[in-house]
C-alpha cells in the first residue's frame, strides 16, 4: 500500500528514535550487544540507529537503484547530534562519521540549517557526501541552504568529483510556522482569518524560489556534469490544530521536484480522503498577501522563523538527552 502511494523513502530524528526505544523491548537484544562493545550511551545509540539505518537503506536499495542514476529515491536520513547544531566542525565531522559508519550510497545524514550548520553543509557536499538540509523555517535561510549545496557542487566539480553521486533535500518544517504564528495571532486577537494561511503561503515562496536557484547558466553548467537539484522536502507535516484538514499539508504542497514526509497517521488520512492535485503553485500572489497581512497585524515573521529554528534544535537536543538517559535506564535493567 505505502509503495502504491509511492513511498519511497525513510527519515529518523532523536524524536523518534527515542520514543521507538523508550517504547518497546525489540532493542533489548542490540542494547546488549552494543553494550558489551562500549559503555558511552552515545556510542550504544549510534551502533543501534546504525544498524536500523543500514538495514533501512538495504530494504530500499532497489528503489534507489530503479531511478536510473538519478539518485533521486529510496534513501534514508539520519541526524547528527543535535548538540553540534551551533559548531561547524563537529557538524561536519560527525556527518563524516555518520557517512563511513552507514557506508550506503541512498544515505542522507541531517544537517540543521542554522548558521553555524551552512558551512558544515558546503563543505560535506564539496566532499561528495549526501545531505538532507533539516529544520528550515524561513525563505530567507532556504535561500542560503540553497547556495551552500550549489557552492559545495562547485567545489566537488572543481576538484575533479562527480557529482552524480550526491543528492540533497531541503526540509521545511511546515505546521510549526501556522502553531508559533496562531499563537501570537491569539494573542494579539481580531485576526482569526490569517490563522492556518503562513505555513503553506511560506512554502509556496519557498518554492518559487528554488525553481529560480536551480535555473539559469550558474545551475545549467553543473547539471552538464550530473548533479541533481536539492529538492524541497516538506517536514512536520502532521496538522496540529484538530480545527484544519488533517491533511492540508498533503493537498496544498503537491508539485514537481519535491517530497512530502509524512508520519503514518497522515499517509492513511490522505489514503482515505485526500484529493491530489498539483497544488503547489496555486496562488502565489494570494501567498505573498498573506506575507503582507500577517505583517500589518503585528506578526514579526523573522521573529517567528528564528524562534522555530531555536526551539526545533532545543527540542531535538532533549530528545537525544533523553534517549541517552533511556539508553543508560536500560543497560542499568540488564
Amino acid at each position: 500500500m505505502m509503495r502504491e502511494d509511492a513511498v519511497v523513502g525513510v527519515t529518523s530524528n532523536p524524536t523518534i528514535f527515542q520514543k521507538a526505544i523508550a517504547g518497546s523491548r525489540e532493542y533489548d537484544e542490540q542494547l546488549r550487544r552494543a553494550r558489551a562493545e562500549t559503555d558511552d550511551p552515545k556510542e550504544v545509540f549510534l551502533r543501534l540507529a546504525a544498524q536500523d539505518v543500514g538495514d533501512a537503506c538495504d530494504l530500499l536499495r532497489g528503489v534507489y537503484d530503479r531511478a536510473g542514476g538519478l539518485h533521486r529515491d529510496g534513501f534514508v536520513s539520519i541526524e547528527v547530534d543535535p548538540g553540534f547544531a551551533y559548531d561547524t566542525e563537529a557538524t561536519t565531522a560527525e556527518a563524516e562519521r555518520l557517512h563511513a559508519l552507514i557506508d550506503r550510497p541512498n544515505l542522507l545524514v541531517k544537517i540543521p540549517a542554522t548558521k553555524p550548520g551552512l558551512p558544515a553543509i558546503e563543505d560535506t557536499i564539496a566532499a561528495g557526501r549526501s545531505v538532507n538540509v533539516t529544520l528550515i523555517f524561513s525563505v530567507e535561510r532556504y535561500t542560503e541552504v540553497a547556495e551552500a549545496y550549489l557552492r559545495g557542487l562547485e567545489r566537488l566539480v572543481a576538484d575533479g568529483g562527480d557529482p552524480r553521486h550526491v543528492a540533497s533535500v531541503a526540509s521545511f518544517f511546515v505546521s510549526r510556522v501556522d502553531t508559533e504564528t496562531d499563537r501570537r495571532l491569539d494573542e494579539i486577537g481580531g485576526h482569526d482569518r490569517l490563522k492556518g494561511k503562513l505555513a503553506v503561503a511560506n512554502a509556496r515562496l519557498a518554492y518559487q524560489r528554488y525553481k529560480t536557484l536551480f535555473s539559469g547558466e550558474r545551475w545549467a553548467y553543473l547539471a552538464s556534469k550530473g548533479a541533481t537539484s536539492q529538492r524541497c522536502l516538506w517536514a512536520s507535516t502532521s496538522t496540529k490544530n484538530p480545527a484544519y484538514s488533517d491533511v492540508m499539508y498533503v493537498e496544498e504542497l503537491i508539485g514537481p521536484e519535491t517530497v512530502n514526509t509524512l508520519p503514518e497517521e497522515t499517509i492513511q488520512a490522505f489514503q482515505d480522503h485526500g484529493r491530489p492535485r498539483p497544488s503547489l503553485e496555486e496562488g502565489i500572489e494570494a501567498a505573498r498577501e498573506v506575507f503582507e497581512r500577517t505583517a500589518e497585524a503585528g506578526i514579526d515573521y523573522e521573529d517567528v522563523t528564528a524562534t522555530l529554528e531555536r526551539k526545533g534544535v532545543d527540542s531535538f537536543a532533549e530528545s537525544f538527552d533523553a534517549l541517552l538517559d533511556g539508553i543508560r535506564e536500560s543497560s542499568r535493567e540488564m
